[in-house]
């Protein structure tokens, strides 16, 4: 039976991308409760997640950076370094969404999503493991992928697009990182109670529609997603690279 000393992550620093509100919040808050320091990043105040990390006994270090700009990832990564000490987690969170017909879904939306929900995630991924590699230090990288990165959708091209992607980098990055001591994984949530599913939770068809397909019966809470990340940050997963973890009420088993 696996030690529950497996699990533990204390003594190390994890990295979270959209932490100021729901899922990247849960995760941020999930890590520190098992251990982690946490250095949160985002454009947005992330006060109320400061309160509960350090409620934990935890240190927290918020980071601005726009995670449109390729060139903010560089002085992000650094800033944490410096600030938090090495990192030895990243959680690749940040995301956004834009919703149209593919009829009328415009270059703007289609390039603003992209450049956040992947490109950055490249970008960020790499800088912080050619640290790793640099300093031979192992690591973990936890991408989080969606129902998307597996189905198409209605009316989120870019976001189906990126997500899709997301699952495949996972895989790549795994198969190159894997014997330099860095474990890639993903973890694909389902329907979950966020900013980003506030319009279909709003819509009484659509919200209807999604919960009959969902075996569990509910929209999931961000609090559930939180021991899916843990898992993948512990030394628990030490021989898991490149796997898509759903975290989904049962909605790809129907």
């Amino acid at each position: 039976m696996t030690n529950p000393v497996h699990f533990s992550l204390a003594g190390r620093r994890a990295l979270v991308t959209g932490a100021n509100t729901g899922l990247g919040q849960a995760i941020a808050i999930a890590l520190a409760a098992a251990g982690a320091d946490i250095v949160g990043a985002g454009r947005s105040a992330m006060a109320e997640t400061e309160t509960a990390v350090t409620a934990l006994g935890r240190r927290f270090l918020a980071v601005t950076a726009d995670l449109a700009r390729m060139e903010a990832i560089e002085p992000l990564v650094e800033a944490a370094s410096t600030e938090a000490g090495p990192i030895d987690i990243l959680v690749n969170n940040a995301g956004i969404i834009r919703r149209a017909d593919a009829l009328d879904f415009t270059e703007a939306d289609w390039d603003a999503v992209m450049n956040v929900n992947l490109k950055a995630v490249f970008f960020l991924s790499q800088a912080v493991a050619r640290r790793m590699v640099a300093e031979r230090r192992r690591g973990r990288i936890i991408n989080i992928a969606s129902m998307l990165s597996f189905q198409g959708g209605i009316r989120i091209p870019s976001y189906t697009a990126s997500k899709s992607g997301l699952a495949g980098l996972t895989r790549l990055l795994a198969c190159e990182w894997a014997a330099r001591g860095i474990n890639v994984n993903a973890i694909a949530p389902g329907y979950f109670v966020t900013n980003n599913t506030a319009a279909l939770r709003a819509d009484p068809e659509r919200n209807a529609q999604i919960l009959a397909r969902i075996p569990a019966g509910k929209w999931g809470e961000p609090s559930e997603l939180g021991g899916a990340a843990v898992f993948l940050a512990s030394d628990a997963a030490s021989y898991v690279h490149g796997a898509v973890l759903p975290v989904d009420g049962g909605w790809l088993a129907r």
